[in-house]
């Protein structure tokens, strides 16, 4: 999973940045505008922000302002405060899973396009669900992870 990843965020930068350069290139240099591009866009755009948000959960990286450990002096204390952040992001990450699944059913039913291009939009209106189940997965799996070190004694 993690070579998946790292292949497909790669994939997803280079045709967003090759897209944005082509977009440069002929609107600012040549004055000939590509129509549809923006729209074209969307989807490589849209997929690298929620893979590369599922990436940070995997890696669990995601950016955090722990100021509490500041002040906790055992690890067994920064564990106790990990499962605690966890158990709140399982609880507003399901609460928005669950937003998510109303939103792509509702995607589904109306089935919108892009103005110009006529491109299904559920390509990337699907991504926020696929993103969020895969965020909670994570956010579960590093969860276990806590409760056991706490539990087998491993943290002081």
């Amino acid at each position: 999973m993690d070579r998946f990843s790292k292949y497909l965020l790669t994939a997803l930068i280079g045709i967003v940045a090759l897209g944005q350069f082509v977009q440069v290139i002929t609107r600012y240099v040549l004055q000939i505008p590509v129509m549809g591009l923006e729209e074209t866009m969307l989807y490589p755009t849209l997929w690298l922000y929620i893979i590369g948000a599922v990436n940070a959960s995997r890696e669990n990286t995601h950016i955090r302002a722990n100021v509490l450990e500041l002040w906790l002096t055992s690890e067994r204390q920064h564990t106790v405060l990990a499962i605690i952040g966890e158990v709140i992001s399982l609880i507003v990450g399901l609460w928005l899973l669950s937003w998510a699944w109303d939103y792509t059913r509702y995607a589904w039913r109306v089935w919108k396009e892009s103005p110009t291009l006529y491109i299904p939009t559920f390509y990337s209106e699907i991504a926020l669900l696929i993103g969020l189940t895969l965020m909670m997965v994570y956010t579960a799996w590093h969860l276990w992870g806590h409760v056991r070190s706490l539990a087998k004694g491993s943290v002081q």
